[in-house]
């Protein structure tokens, strides 16, 4: 449903050291590819947590790919309920879904901090712009998506000073993504039917206002 998921995550990965066999949830999982990827890549146990998806579905892939519910287990969660003990993941990984959820300033310190354990991780990638132009949106977007769609979509400092409202964390880096091209480029290749709509805004040259953002957080002892 976008850009190069398995790419966006690996390089989100080198980014941080979670160690093997760390409890991790992967959260905006969609159709389980990023889930599956840090278990059979990373060796993490993973909780997969969407809530569009179907867990019986995603289930059967996982099984088809020989992995059981000791590997990972997909759950149909709301990122905004979260169905978890405080402290219970070593880490968090969202990968491509956190714009959609996480623009309130106190979703990451009251709804998704307390999930984490002390000194474990949170590593988020985003789609975003190179520069907010909201107030003045360029013809080359709108060929593709509304202002509505558009405002899920913003740029590095817009996510910094979200970010850096929340207490107990510490901000490890917060940075455009070198792969931004390479994914962008895979997806409008595939003939997914938004994949074909979003040829047109690039056709037009809206690549050049689009990137990803990666942010990584540690919770603070």
């Amino acid at each position: 449903m976008g850009p190069n998921p398995v790419k966006l995550t690996e390089e989100l990965m080198t980014k941080v050291a979670i160690p093997k066999g760390s409890l991790v949830m992967d959260l905006g999982s969609g159709t389980g590819i990023t889930s599956l990827f840090l278990s059979k890549e990373y060796g993490h146990r993973v909780i997969a947590a969407d809530l569009w998806s179907n867990p019986t579905e995603n289930m059967r892939f996982f099984e088809s790919e020989g992995l059981g519910s000791l590997d990972i287990m997909p759950i149909h969660a709301d990122a905004n309920d979260l169905p978890f003990a405080h402290g219970f993941f070593d880490a968090v990984i969202s990968t491509d879904s956190y714009n959609y959820f996480g623009r309130d300033s106190k979703y990451l310190g009251e709804k998704l901090l307390p999930f984490v354990k002390t000194g474990g991780f949170i590593c988020i990638c985003v789609p975003g712009m190179k520069k907010d132009c909201h107030e003045n949106l360029p013809k080359e977007l709108l060929a593709s998506w509304s202002p509505e769609q558009l405002d899920y979509i913003h740029d590095i400092e817009y996510w910094r000073c979200l970010i850096e409202q929340t207490k107990g964390i510490r901000i490890l880096s917060l940075e455009e993504m070198e792969s931004n091209e390479e994914v962008w480029a895979d997806w409008l290749a595939c003939e997914n039917e938004y994949a074909v709509s979003d040829r047109k805004a690039f056709d037009a040259g809206g690549g050049k206002f689009l990137n990803f953002i990666s942010i990584i957080v540690q919770k603070k002892e």
